[in-house]
Formats: C-alpha cells, structure tokens, sequence
C-alpha cells in the first residue's frame, strides 16, 4: 500500500502507524507539495491525505480508481455532499483525521480486503430526514452496497438474489424517495448511517 501526504510531519505519523501493521506491506510513503498522488507505484491500497479542495481531491481519487487503486481519503472534516462527491469518485472509504491508530488500521484492513469504511464519528454528526420513507431491511441493504460502490450484478451476488430482483428494489427505492440516481441513493444511505463503519474500541 501506499501513503500519501502533503504534510511531512503527519506523513511520519501516518507510516508510523501502518508500519506498525506488517501485514497492510506498505511500499510506498510520499509527501510535500509536489507529491502527485495518482503516481503512486504499484500500491494496490492508497491512503490519501492533501491540504486541497475537495474538487482537487476526488480529482485525484478519481485517476486512482481507474488505475484500479482502492483509496481510503483521511481528512480533518467532511460534509455530508464532500463525502458522495468521493464516493462517486471512487473512494472505498474516509476515516477523519481525528480517529485513533486502531481505527485508522481497521479502515485500512477493511479497504485492503474489498470493502469499504466510513467514520462513524461522521455519521454521528448527520441530520436524519425526520420524514424520511420507512425502508425495509433488504433496502437497507441494497442501500448499504450502492453507497459502497456496488454494481447490481455484485448487490446480487452479495444478496443471493438475482439481477431483476435488485432492479425491484431499487425501483421500489426510487418510487419511495423520488430520487433517480444512485448518487441520491448514495445520500440517503449516508443520512441513515447504513454505509457506516462498525465502531472501533480504542484502549
């Protein structure tokens, strides 16, 4: 995996804590203010951290996606829009600059193997639509893997349902809320927390 900062010294922290994890093997640690993260070398995992616009950033996120890198973004706060606008990016997660050693590594090993994390302590933050549609547990499901990036083949897979049966409810979704994209879907799962993270215990 790679690290990536614009900052030298949280960079050293940030190495610091992975090399601690043997297992998440990092290859590459690149900072200061002419570091072009999407040249990161053969690193498969990304930890993304820039002093940059949002904009900059999924830019950046965006061009390690389609090099088929799996990018956890580590920034100090985030909006409920900043975060869709990296997931539609291609970000698979976003842990706040503020968690602990023990969340950041659970982050990274949850990346590392396909999934995807979200901060809890953001999710903790949001305002949930008071007259928000009742939503059945599968389409907290089907919620959960759209807001992770999963195509509807993989929703099926993942459910042991078939394609059609995905497209029902996600058709079902789109009549109860009256949104149309997936990118709103996206939104919603945020709102309702169910693309959050399991808590991490620090001590």
């Amino acid at each position: 995996m790679a690290v990536v900062s614009d900052c030298p010294l949280l960079l050293h922290g940030l190495i610091h804590v992975v090399d601690s994890a043997p297992e998440l093997r990092r290859l590459l640690g690149a900072g200061g203010n002419a570091v072009v993260p999407h040249e990161v070398g053969e690193g498969d995992v990304v930890l993304l951290n820039l002093r940059v616009s949002v904009r900059e950033i999924c830019d950046q996120v965006a061009r390690l996606h389609e090099k088929g890198r799996r990018v956890l973004v580590l920034s100090a706060d985030a909006t409920q829009t900043d975060l869709v606008l990296l997931i539609e990016a291609g970000a698979r997660g976003h842990v706040s600059q503020w968690a602990g050693e023990k969340e950041l590594l659970a982050a990274l090993r949850t990346v590392a193997s396909g999934r995807s994390y979200f901060s809890t302590n953001f999710f903790g933050d949001l305002d949930v639509q008071k007259n928000s549609p009742r939503i059945t547990d599968r389409e907290q499901q089907i919620l959960r893997l759209v807001a992770n990036g999963a195509t509807d083949r993989e929703i099926a897979a993942e459910l042991n349902i078939s394609e059609h049966t995905v497209h029902s409810h996600l058709d079902r979704l789109y009549s109860k809320t009256g949104y149309r994209r997936r990118a709103d879907l996206t939104r919603l799962a945020l709102q309702r927390g169910v693309a959050a993270a399991e808590p991490v215990e620090e001590g």
